[in-house]
């Protein structure tokens, strides 16, 4: 029954006199009802007292009916629907369009029906009487037993549902580790539970009705950090945020923010539900981590700086006494004793190695990834220019180089020339006497090296160089002890080293992001293999 119908209808019945025209309603297919603004009932039709199930003409010779209809809804809530009820609602506005309900008959019998009220006013805008039009939703007659199970199974799903929404709502507020609001679409604070009082200080009633932001810091809401937050969820559906927080008492708290919006069945936001979690501890403890490293980073670079001064003031004094050694030894040398001439000798080769000490050490301060600039570089012509500096000891010793083709990567040249330089040193420096010396310098694309994998690395693509060699190797118990400083994998006599080449080669790994590692046997030769990321 649509709107235009029932107006319709309306017009029909008021006169300018205001006659009801009563014989219209006999007409009609569908039930209706006449009650005046009292609530009394006027006048029903045929329809509607079949719809009852009751007799018109026993009805008629009351003269009166009671109106009195046990009503349902769809759902088994029983619904007071005398009449004086009805028109007392439609005066207070209540809706009364496209209703529908479960009656229930004199014969136990129930019947679904759909139907509207409609109220009839006078000239001057009073009502006068309410129409009440209903009819019977076809195929929808059903057994009391039926509407009976119905209503049972309902009831039992809304109890269940009232528990569920009790111990979610029990289970919301008894959290205390965890803020938990629901906003209204302004940022208004509809709700609140224990953990919100327990971190932000204020007892629910002192903060219900009040805008979120009264949480932020005075420079927060000059720039309008809570309005962009809001503005956030709506257009994304969630605003994810970290910052100082203001508690009840002024004392600040670094809370982690979660808003979420919340939309009804068109898709429209409803209002927010914003949980906060106290983070202040781990925030200290964080802030106080960042300090240590940028003090140590700050007392690395004293250090680096004091070694490379102190090693440079060193050489001064250093190149005196090789000079003036060297002058006694090639000048009257010959007519010293023999005694005295190996002292000297021992004096020369002692500041010769003492020379190589300082040249690392400056190496070493100086290997900074903040020292020079990371380029694109032809790795092939890096390893040429250092294979060709060794040329005379591979010759000599005749040394068989395997060498593959290496990429173009971006790197700092002169600390990965130093790198390869110092691995490829070892590599001649440790060869086998009772065998031809064969280095293998290799490069292909890999992952990280398997014991690193679980450190969330595995999924990062490398460059694995590698130089192998067939020398006089190591312990492998002595693998991750090579790279430390003044450590030297042999002490055999005619072997120098001043235990710093291998330390230098772990700080240019590190400065480019990468990974070093070293395998050997003794007598079965050694591995460095060098894990830089591709990009």
């Amino acid at each position: 029954m649509d709107r235009g119908f029932n107006t319709a209808i309306s017009n029909a019945f008021l006169t300018d006199a205001g006659i009801l025209q009563l014989d219209f309603l006999q007409l009609l297919p569908i039930g209706a009802c006449l009650y005046n603004a009292s609530g009394k009932v006027l006048f029903y039709n045929e329809a509607a007292a079949r719809l009852w199930g009751r007799n018109l003409e026993m009805a008629q010779a009351n003269n009166v009916f009671d109106g009195v209809v046990p009503y349902y809804t769809a759902e088994g809530i029983y619904l007071p629907h005398d009449a004086a009820t009805l028109t007392a609602l439609i005066k207070e506005g209540a809706p009364c369009n496209d209703w529908q309900v479960v009656m229930e008959r004199p014969d136990r019998s129930r019947v679904l029906l759909k139907g509207n009220l409609l109220p009839l006013k006078d000239k001057f805008g009073a009502m006068v009487a309410v129409l009440h039009c209903f009819q019977e939703v076809a195929g929808t007659n059903a057994s009391v037993q039926e509407i009976d199970e119905h209503i049972s199974r309902y009831k039992r799903l809304n109890e269940e549902l009232k528990r569920s929404e009790e111990r979610y709502h029990k289970m919301i507020e008894e959290v205390e580790d965890y803020a938990i609001l629901l906003l209204d679409r302004s940022g208004v604070i509809q709700n609140w539970n224990k953990g919100a009082e327990k971190i932000k200080g204020y007892h629910e009633s002192e903060i219900i009705g009040k805008h979120f932001s009264i949480f932020y810091q005075a420079e927060d809401r000059a720039k309008h950090l809570p309005d962009r937050l809001i503005a956030e969820a709506t257009q994304t559906g969630k605003a994810v945020q970290e910052g100082w927080r203001v508690r009840k008492n002024g004392t600040r708290f670094w809370g982690s923010i979660v808003i979420t919006a919340l939309h009804d069945t068109a898709h429209n936001v409803i209002g927010f539900s914003k949980v906060t979690r106290d983070l202040t501890e781990k925030k200290i403890a964080e802030d106080k981590i960042r300090q240590y490293a940028n003090e140590l980073e700050f007392q690395n670079k004293e250090l680096e700086q004091f070694a490379y001064a102190a090693a440079h003031d060193m050489k001064e004094p250093l190149r005196k006494i090789q000079f003036y050694n060297n002058f006694i030894f090639d000048n009257a040398g010959q007519q010293l004793p023999e005694k005295c001439r190996e002292y000297l000798t021992r004096s020369i080769n002692a500041a010769s190695r003492m020379r190589g000490l300082i040249d690392d050490l400056l190496t070493y301060s100086q290997a900074s990834s903040f020292s020079q600039e990371m380029v694109d570089t032809d790795l092939n012509t890096v390893i040429s220019e250092v294979i060709s500096s060794h040329h005379d000891t591979i010759e000599k010793n005749d040394v068989i180089i395997d060498v593959d083709r290496f990429p173009v990567m971006r790197v700092i040249p002169f600390q990965f020339a130093q790198l390869f330089d110092n691995l490829l040193g070892n590599a001649l420096k440790y060869r086998h006497e009772e065998r031809q010396p064969h280095i293998f310098i290799s490069a292909e694309k890999t992952t990280a090296p398997p014991d690193v994998r679980n450190a969330g690395l595995s999924e990062i693509c490398y460059y694995r160089f590698s130089i192998i060699d067939n020398g006089i190797g190591f312990e492998p118990n002595y693998a991750d002890k090579l790279f430390e400083l003044f450590q030297r994998i042999h002490n055999q006599p005619g072997i120098t080293g001043s235990g710093i080449g291998l330390a230098i080669c772990k700080k240019i790994v590190l400065n480019h992001h990468g990974i070093i590692k070293a395998y050997g046997n003794p007598g079965q030769g050694a591995r460095f293999d060098i894990y830089i990321p591709c990009e």
